[in-house]
């Protein structure tokens, strides 16, 4: 059985998401499919689950042409998409999520006996035996929800699965779990699609790899083709990743930012100072407390003690309102659900926080915003370049662009921006354009920058500066520029408090 996608096009008016990309993926092989955020990989999942016509070409399954299909007649011809957003019923128990639109039914009544025993068979199947088809899956972990997914569409009996960014929001235990039971499903004759910007994970998985950019498959490889260097050199094509150190911050003037004893529950008490232009990296593992300390110095949590100076002046930060007024700014790590408005144009999200002080006499200036958006969308190299296209249907790493774009445009008044996991999700390429962003903003305007992360590589990257954080309190500091990212492993794992869980997440 092969999967054969020949000539796939798609336009959307003088925009080419999909040009002429053609694809071989046998049963029983891993193939993986990298790229920019905004390369075409969304929009040919689209295609093969049926969300999407293409304009040309044919999709071939088991010797069945398809010049489109819909999501009833992909599912129909064996195609599963497992999303990085899963597509489950958390209200409905496991048992019914597998047998949605399938019930066992016998004179209009559905025979839940049944169904349980054939769930727990799909169950066992992909190793899951262990959750009970009664439970509502809301109240199962991440891990377990995905594992649901994928035992639906094995039931299915699906001939290819795509995955779509499947490690995401998964610990690394659980990463290998699905690693092993990828290379499981493949040995079962399935053909796989496997997509990400993980390069670990090709390393370690893939039989075949494609990356996608600006609509066209430009590299294929097989085997030992498959290295760290030809996947970077595909993807960046010679725009990867710098060594690049951020410029000096400015010492021996007043403090961008202080926080002194600061305290909430589960945090602190913790002191820090940023002189204008730093870039502070917060470091540690799962339940930390990085990201607490982050929502704390904004005011999305209150703080139980402690004091806080922006520019020397004592500010309060209680509250969300509070922070921003302050002029401190956070891009939280769910930028789909807590930052972005999707439906609104991207335009719109980059000038919403400006467009009072663009306007005049309570009147918005569009000619104003559009030249705030034209200078972000060219120093992000936002793709595609579309003021009026809404932010929700931009990839997750031009969604990240718009979201930071809010706060490091010129007409933004941030003095502070709080990054949590900026790069989650993002690909090589675009992780260049955030950073060489976030340097700029830090050197030019003098902001005082915050990231949270649990990759050792961005904070050797980004950072001057290391804070290890384990269970809520800072461990240990480090100068970036005399440390690796070995001796950060090393450090979060050897403190004295440190957690014993491993990082999140496979990274490469």
């Amino acid at each position: 059985m092969t999967v054969t996608v020949r000539g796939l096009t798609k336009r959307y008016g003088a925009t080419l998401a999909l040009d002429d990309v053609t694809l071989d993926i046998p049963g029983g092989r891993i193939h993986a499919l990298l790229g920019h955020n905004g390369a075409g990989k969304s929009t040919l999942i689209a295609c093969l689950g049926g969300g999407v016509a293409p304009t040309a070409g044919t999709i071939e399954i088991d010797g069945t042409t398809h010049d489109s299909l819909t999501p009833r007649t992909s599912i129909a011809a064996g195609v599963a998409v497992i999303y990085q957003h899963l597509s489950l019923l958390e209200n409905m128990t496991v048992a019914e999520n597998l047998f949605i639109g399938q019930e066992r039914t016998t004179a209009g009544l559905i025979r839940r006996g049944e169904q349980r025993r054939l769930a727990r068979e799909a169950l066992d199947a992909v190793g899951a035996g262990g959750i009970d088809p009664d439970v509502r899956v809301a109240t199962l972990p991440i891990g377990q929800r995905q594992l649901v997914e994928i035992a639906k569409v094995v039931r299915r009996d699906a001939k290819l699965i795509v995955f779509d960014e499947p490690t995401a929001a998964l610990s690394r235990a659980e990463a290998t779990r699905l690693g092993a039971l990828v290379r499981d499903l493949a040995g079962r004759g399935i053909a796989i699609l496997y997509v990400t910007h993980l390069l670990g994970e090709v390393l370690a998985l893939a039989d075949a790899a494609t990356v996608m950019r600006n609509g066209r498959a430009v590299w294929s490889a097989e085997g030992a083709g498959i290295t760290r260097e030809t996947l970077v050199a595909a993807i960046s094509d010679g725009h990867g990743a710098t060594n690049d150190r951020p410029a000096a911050p400015r010492q021996g003037e007043t403090p961008v930012l202080e926080v002194r004893g600061l305290t909430a529950p589960g945090l602190g008490p913790i002191d820090l100072s940023v002189a204008p232009g730093e870039i502070v990296a917060c470091y540690g593992l799962v339940g930390s407390g990085r990201t607490r300390f982050l929502g704390t110095v904004f005011g999305r949590i209150p703080r139980t003690g402690g004091t806080l100076l922006i520019d020397g002046v004592p500010r309060e930060t209680r509250s969300p309102a509070q922070g921003l007024r302050a002029g401190i700014a956070l891009v939280p790590a769910d930028r789909a659900r807590e930052g972005l408005f999707a439906a609104l144009p991207a335009q719109d999200n980059i000038v919403i926080d400006a467009m009072r002080r663009l306007g005049s006499w309570g009147m918005r200036s569009l000619p104003a915003e559009r030249g705030v958006f034209d200078r972000i969308a060219d120093g992000l190299a936002l793709r595609p370049r579309a003021a009026d296209l809404p932010a929700g249907r931009f990839s997750g790493g031009n969604q990240q662009k718009i979201l930071l774009g809010r706060w490091v445009n010129d007409a933004a008044r941030t003095r502070v921006i709080l990054l949590d996991d900026p790069t989650q999700g993002v690909d090589v390429g675009a992780r260049k354009d955030i950073y060489d962003a976030v340097k700029a903003l830090a050197a030019e305007k003098g902001v005082g920058v915050i990231v949270a992360t649990n990759e050792p590589e961005e904070v050797i990257d980004l950072a001057h500066r290391c804070l290890v954080f384990s269970r809520g309190s800072v461990v240990d500091e480090l100068d970036v520029a005399e440390t690796t990212a070995d001796g950060l492993l090393s450090a979060v794992h050897t403190a004295p408090t440190a957690l014993t869980a491993p990082t999140e997440g496979i990274r490469p």
